[in-house]
């Protein structure tokens, strides 16, 4: 599987550009009161999720790139996700990946719109993923008796 590099579209006011590598994007969020968090982009394919499960080509890895408090992240984590489905309409799973058991953190990725899926193992690590996708992936028809077209 090929991955392809991350398009930001423009985002907001308050964020600003650190550097791209080949594949990752490091962002820095400042807010109103001057509180920064630093996040960074790659493609799940290309990164340490890779082998933790059913990567897509376009699934997006959201990593903070500093020791953000908790409480700063939901802002710029959801603004982060929205721009990154909305330049890439193939991209079907934003990721957030916490240490298991910070629970701040993933309080704070659930109040920017993701959602808890499982703990995985990758090398040095043990983490919750989360996860925000866009409508096309979490609509379905949960009528299951229904056949569909009849």
């Amino acid at each position: 599987m090929t991955a392809t590099a991350i398009t930001m579209p423009p985002l907001g006011p308050g964020w600003r550009q650190l550097d791209s590598g080949s594949r990752d994007v490091r962002l820095r969020y400042t807010d109103n009161d001057g509180v920064a968090v630093e996040l960074g982009a790659r493609r799940c394919a290309e990164g340490r999720l890779r082998d933790s499960y059913p990567v897509s080509a376009h699934d997006v890895e959201i990593y903070t790139g500093n020791d953000a408090a908790p409480q700063a992240l939901p802002e710029p984590l959801g603004e982060l996700s929205r721009a990154i489905m909305a330049a890439d309409p193939e991209c079907r799973r934003v990721v957030f990946a916490a240490s298991v058991g910070d629970l701040d953190a993933v309080a704070a990725a659930q109040a920017a719109g993701f959602r808890y899926v499982l703990d995985v193992d990758v090398p040095d690590a043990e983490l919750s993923l989360l996860v925000a996708e866009p409508d096309w992936v979490s609509d379905v028809d949960a009528d299951l008796d229904r056949v569909p077209g009849v």
